[in-house]
């Protein structure tokens, strides 16, 4: 079972960069009102779909007789779009309920005025919409081939860096910050690392535990993820299509496997010097309002001879919004800050083409060209009296001193 902590203020899409300093009631009373107003996004979703479905059955009727004679699977189509939204909708109370009293450290309350709740924002929505089709990603048979180019790259080369027959990989510590709905994380722990997904969305958070601590039979639940989406069709049951989740028994970790997810700004809770021995980055550092702030709490709490893996692209979130910090810079000026910090490169692949909650059989496809690179953060007692090209060129895959930092490891 994950444990789920909640730490760190303001853990949620409110976060300002440069916020204004509240009082801790204030901050308390922001905190709780941003956690209903998530809950509320779970509970409006259907009657949202449903809007949807209204305009979408009006604009038929616009049309004249003929045309409607043309169209016999138009109004059956919305009609299984309306039941897929209400099996939608059950599956998400059932996110709900389990979500009220998640967090040890933290009592949301109820909420002040439940009279004031009328509908939810549509950026809101658009969140919830997408953290379904998270579900299709993380755990389902559906995002198996989406995994195995986005997680995969990522866990052989926590596989290559710290082997079973060299390392104790139960003391091996991993930190997934971007968690999502824990997949990443839950694989590396099933190996035996020691490993910790961090996230800060509460749509994410509330899913994730939903998934990992309530869920226990394969394939045993359905979601459909993609009736939302009204074009780029090509069949109409290609909408209404279904995934099962979850593909695998998310409780089935090893009984001494060191698992738990902890909730809130990565900035802000982790600040211990020296403690992971790896950080995995996943479609995660562009989610910063300056991603160099990442880049010093990586290197920070990365242990001497730790390492960053990271994969993903840079769609930077805040760009274009008003009044939020949004520092966007290439993968070059990334790189250059990272190698004057003190990181040492040792892979990197410019081009690795993964997708992102991809439809599969939408008409209109993305597909990222990631960077990936694994970056070290050296070993100061190793490159002690040693010349500047010596530790540029420096492996430890190729170097004997790795086994040293094996034996301190374990």
């Amino acid at each position: 079972m994950a444990e789920t902590r909640r730490e760190g203020a303001q853990c949620g899409e409110h976060f300002q960069k440069k916020r204004i300093k509240y009082s801790p009631e204030e901050e308390a009373k922001l905190e709780r009102q941003h956690f209903w107003r998530i809950i509320d996004a779970f509970r409006f979703y259907r009657l949202h779909v449903q809007e949807q479905i209204k305009r979408a059955e009006l604009q038929f009727w616009s049309l004249s007789q003929r045309h409607q004679a043309l169209l016999p699977g138009v109004l059956p189509k919305l009609a299984r779009v309306k039941e897929c939204a209400k099996h939608n909708q059950e599956i998400l109370e059932a996110i709900v309920h389990n979500s009220l009293h998640m967090f040890e450290n933290v009592e949301y309350g109820d909420r002040e005025d439940p009279r004031k709740v009328r509908s939810s924002s549509t950026f809101d929505m658009d969140k919830l919409k997408s953290t379904i089709k998270q579900f299709a990603r993380d755990w389902s048979e559906a995002g198996q081939a989406e995994r195995d180019t986005c997680y995969r790259p990522i866990v052989q080369e926590i596989q290559r860096l710290f082997p079973m027959d060299q390392y104790d990989v139960s003391k091996v510590s991993v930190l997934v910050p971007g968690a999502g709905l824990g997949r990443l994380a839950w694989e590396i722990a099933q190996l035996g690392y020691m490993c910790q997904g961090n996230e800060w969305s509460f749509f994410m958070l509330f899913s994730s535990n939903f998934v990992l601590n309530r869920c226990e039979e394969v394939n045993s639940l359905t979601l459909y993820p993609w009736i939302h989406q009204f074009s780029n069709n090509k069949k109409s049951s290609d909408q209404t299509r279904p995934i099962r989740f979850p593909d695998v028994n998310p409780q089935s970790l090893p009984p001494s496997s060191d698992f738990s997810m902890v909730a809130g700004d990565f900035v802000e809770v982790y600040n211990d010097p020296e403690s992971w021995d790896c950080v995995a980055t996943c479609f995660f550092i562009d989610t910063a309002h300056n991603v160099l702030d990442y880049v010093d709490t990586i290197w920070k709490i990365l242990k001497p001879g730790g390492v960053w893996i990271n994969l993903g692209p840079l769609l930077y979130h805040f760009e274009n919004m008003a009044n939020e910090l949004s520092i966007e810079l290439s993968y070059e000026d990334i790189r250059t800050a990272i190698v004057k910090l003190g990181f040492l490169i040792e892979v990197e692949k410019e081009s690795m083409q993964t997708t992102y909650t991809e439809n599969d059989r939408s008409m209109l496809r993305y597909v990222y060209d990631c960077v990936f690179f694994v970056a070290r953060k050296p070993n100061e007692l190793y490159f002690n009296g040693q010349d500047d090209e010596r530790q540029r060129n420096y492996s430890p895959a190729a170097e004997s001193s790795r086994q040293e930092y094996s034996n301190r490891l374990t």
